[in-house]
């Protein structure tokens, strides 16, 4: 029950940025968006990902208070099943990466994401991804 909450928390805070970002905050978007060589970031991110990545982000969130038990929401069967080693699989191969950009495998490694994502991002993902699998796996 406690790992659930955990993740709920983690996951809820990470929405709140997206929802941050969506709608005009800054802070911290230096850092999130990969470049190459230190780049100024030509990339403009639309702002439905940027809330579809949010309402997922919460979603998964409200997943795992379901699953924590706190609250009482009937749920599909195949969801139970599949969903919740589902998420984990995301955030792993997250933490692992694509091996250029992102991951713990990434070849840049020069740029202010790349230092983030070394330090933040993908430890957090490793860590939202082992503390899924043990949920599932404790039951």
């Amino acid at each position: 029950m406690i790992l659930s909450i955990i993740l709920c928390l983690i996951f809820i805070v990470l929405g709140g940025f997206h929802f941050y970002w969506l709608f005009g905050g800054v802070w911290g978007l230096k850092k999130v968006i990969p470049t190459k060589d230190n780049e100024k970031n030509m990339l403009a991110i639309p702002k439905f990902a940027t809330l579809l990545v949010g309402l997922i982000l919460v979603l998964f969130g409200v997943a795992y208070l379901i699953k924590s038990g706190l609250i009482n929401i009937m749920i599909s069967n195949w969801i139970t099943i599949y969903g919740y080693w589902f998420i984990p699989s995301v955030f792993i191969l997250r933490a692992i990466g694509e091996f250029k950009y992102v991951g713990f495998f990434k070849r840049i490694k020069n740029t202010e994401f790349s230092k983030a994502d070394s330090k933040i991002f993908s430890p957090l993902c490793l860590v939202i991804g082992v503390i899924g699998i043990l949920i599932q796996l404790i039951k």
